[in-house]
């Protein structure tokens, strides 16, 4: 075997929970530690660690991602009251991604992961849609109360100098109720619409940018305010140029369009519609375990993670000791994104082949036959034989190993 790929830097390695946790390690095993000689700053955000170190452990791990410029991140479990009985927790925390997202601020683009064998559930589909989801704000960085009985609720502005007070009646309560107050910031919209447009203009697809601003006169609208003001006063002349279009309509006229449409544009979406309509892309695409997702942070910060979750029930089988069939896919380009970054910055070349390489070998093990049990119901043909996560990740371990001798 041929020397390990040395690294300059280490990437920030964000370890997580149940049986993304388990794939993890197996990914590192048998599909990196062979072949590259990895340089890390480990974050353990296993639910437990993150409730010992009262959460402290998300906000250094996102800082670190600012500090040395590329993460790698395993799926995390976001706490709810079952969640704190089943690992004794202290109390309940925030979204570990919500933490992170709000540290680095920035625009997430999901995108699916194409196989020749698994075609869209959308049969007009002929290019894949990106997703460029707001990483900022909205109900992932909001203020809730339980409202007890009758009574007024109001939102208040007060100047940072004094010197101005607002007050809106949000509702009169007439008896028990939820209100909760949702922000954003002109900046981060900004940037958000940057991003998206950059993003769109490296990829050569048009934009869609999609809210609520007939019914969100204010929130909404401002939303769509700046990305006109952005896409007139940056963009324009280099789309026309490029032949590239941006559009901006309602978010539920989109919804409709999309399961018409040929895809092949980018869908810009405020936080929480991304982060519904990422998953819906996912699952009409193939599988979310189909999907990258990355972070990009105005700093230039990048962070590559999985979109989808713990894959629960999986876990509890694999405690049992049952092999499960999770598709590790999107792990897998997590880890390749982060390394080719990490190459690109640091010029390191052979570092970026590899991860292209591994990508290469991971849809050409699924093309040739080799697939998980989510695929494996969608593919044309059949496999003749369904594998388990860590037969799947022994065929991409054997392709690769061929491509790299």
């Amino acid at each position: 075997m041929t020397a390990r790929i040395a690294m300059k830097t280490p990437l920030v390695e964000i370890d997580g929970d149940e049986m993304t946790r388990v794939l993890w390690g197996l990914i590192k095993e048998k599909l990196i530690l062979p072949w590259v000689d990895l340089k890390t700053e480990y974050y353990d955000l296993g639910l437990k660690n993150r409730d010992d170190t009262d959460d402290e452990v998300t906000v250094k791990s996102a800082e670190a991602i600012l500090r040395l410029g590329v993460g790698v991140k395993c799926a995390t479990i976001t706490s709810n009251a079952a969640r704190k009985v089943e690992y004794g927790l202290k109390k309940l925390h925030p979204s570990p991604n919500a933490t992170i997202r709000a540290i680095l601020d920035g625009t997430v683009f999901r995108k699916p992961i194409t196989v020749s064998c698994v075609k869209p559930s959308i049969s007009t589909w002929k290019a894949p849609i990106v997703i460029g989801r707001h990483a900022y704000g909205d109900m992932y960085k909001n203020s809730e109360m339980l409202i007890p009985g009758p009574g007024k609720v109001e939102l208040v502005y007060t100047a940072e100098d004094g010197t101005e007070k607002r007050i809106l009646t949000v509702a009169n309560m007439k008896g028990p109720g939820v209100v909760q107050g949702i922000h954003n910031l002109d900046a981060s919209i900004r940037s958000f619409a940057q991003a998206c447009f950059h993003y769109a203009l490296r990829e050569k697809i048009p934009v869609w940018f999609a809210a609520k601003d007939t019914i969100s006169k204010t929130y909404d609208g401002r939303f769509k305010e700046i990305f006109t003001q952005v896409y007139e006063a940056e963009f324009r002349d280099q789309y026309e140029k490029a032949g590239l279009s941006y559009f901006y309509t309602l978010i539920d006229d989109v919804a409709a369009r999309v399961v018409k449409g040929e895809g092949g544009f980018l869908w810009a979406c405020k936080n929480y519609d991304g982060d519904v309509m990422s998953d819906m892309i996912a699952s009409a695409a193939g599988s979310l375990a189909m999907m990258t997702s990355v972070l990009l942070s105005p700093s230039g910060a990048v962070e590559y993670e999985a979109a989808h979750g713990t894959v629960q029930q999986h876990y509890y089988r694999q405690q049992k000791g049952e092999k499960t069939s999770t598709n590790p896919v999107a792990l897998i380009f997590a880890w390749t994104g982060a390394l080719a970054k990490r190459g690109e910055l640091d010029g390191i070349q052979d570092l970026i082949a590899f991860a292209r390489k591994l990508e290469d070998a991971t849809i050409q093990t699924i093309e040739e036959g080799n697939m998980t049990g989510d695929l494996a119901r969608l593919a044309c043909p059949k496999p003749a034989k369904t594998l388990d996560s860590w037969e799947f990740t022994e065929a991409i371990a054997k392709k690769l190993e061929k491509s790299l001798s």
